[in-house]
C-alpha cells in the first residue's frame, strides 16, 4: 500500500454538495440517485425534477468514479439548476519516474497547457494549513461541434504537497461561467478546510 493510504483526509463539505459514492464500487447508482435527488429537492418535489436531478447525479458518479478521486462532490446549490460544478479531492504518489512529489511538480502537472486550453493556465504559490501547494486557474474547450464552437470548461485547481511522497489534487470544475469568481472562492475555501493526519 502506498505511504498516504495509513494517512486520513478530511475536507468540509460545502452546504448543497451531495457526496458521490467513488468509493464504494458496489453501490447501485440508480438507486443511490434517487435516493440522494429525494434529500435534496424533498420527498414531495416534482417528480420531473427528482428524475432529471437522479440522472444527473448518476453520471456524475459514475464520471467521478472514473478517474479514482479519494472523494467527489457533486455541487447542487439550487436542485433545480442541476449540478452548477464537481469537486474532486484526489492523491498523487511518488513513483519511478517522479520519486519526490514537490510543488514544483504539481504546478507543471496542473498548469501544462493543452491542445483543448482556452486560455494560458494561472499558477500562484499558496500556503495552506495541509501544506504548502499550487493554486492553478484553467479554461478549456469541450466538445467541439462541425462548427468549430464548443462548450468552456472552467477549472479552479490546489496541488498541495502533503510530503515528499505524495500530494493531494482539489479541482473544482464548471460550465458557467457567471459563477466563475464564487466558485473560485468556495474552491480556495474548501482548499483551506483540507486536512492530513496520521
Amino acid at each position: 500500500m502506498p505511504d498516504f493510504a495509513a494517512s486520513t483526509v478530511r475536507m468540509k463539505v460545502p452546504e448543497g454538495a451531495v457526496s458521490l459514492p467513488v468509493r464504494v464500487p458496489e453501490t447501485d447508482l440508480h438507486v443511490w440517485a434517487a435516493e440522494a435527488a429525494a434529500r435534496r429537492v424533498g420527498p414531495d418535489g416534482d417528480p420531473k425534477l427528482l428524475g432529471a436531478l437522479a440522472a444527473e447525479l448518476r453520471e456524475a458518479a459514475a464520471d467521478s468514479r472514473g478517474r479514482g478521486p479519494v472523494t467527489a462532490l457533486s455541487y447542487v446549490p439550487e436542485p433545480r439548476l442541476g449540478e452548477l460544478a464537481r469537486i474532486e479531492l484526489s492523491a498523487l504518489v511518488a513513483d519511478d519516474t517522479y520519486p519526490a512529489v514537490t510543488v514544483d511538480l504539481l504546478r507543471r502537472f496542473l498548469a501544462a497547457p493543452t491542445a483543448d486550453s482556452y486560455r494560458p493556465p494561472e499558477a500562484e504559490l499558496r500556503t495552506l494549513p495541509a501544506g504548502p501547494a499550487v493554486r492553478v486557474r484553467h479554461a478549456y474547450v469541450r466538445d467541439v461541434g462541425r462548427d468549430g464552437l464548443g462548450t468552456i470548461m472552467e477549472t479552479c485547481a490546489y496541488g498541495i504537497r502533503a510530503d515528499e511522497t505524495w500530494g493531494l489534487v482539489l479541482l473544482t470544475s464548471w460550465q458557467a461561467p457567471v459563477h466563475t469568481d464564487t466558485l473560485c472562492e468556495l474552491t480556495d475555501e474548501l482548499a483551506r478546510t483540507v486536512r492530513v493526519t496520521d
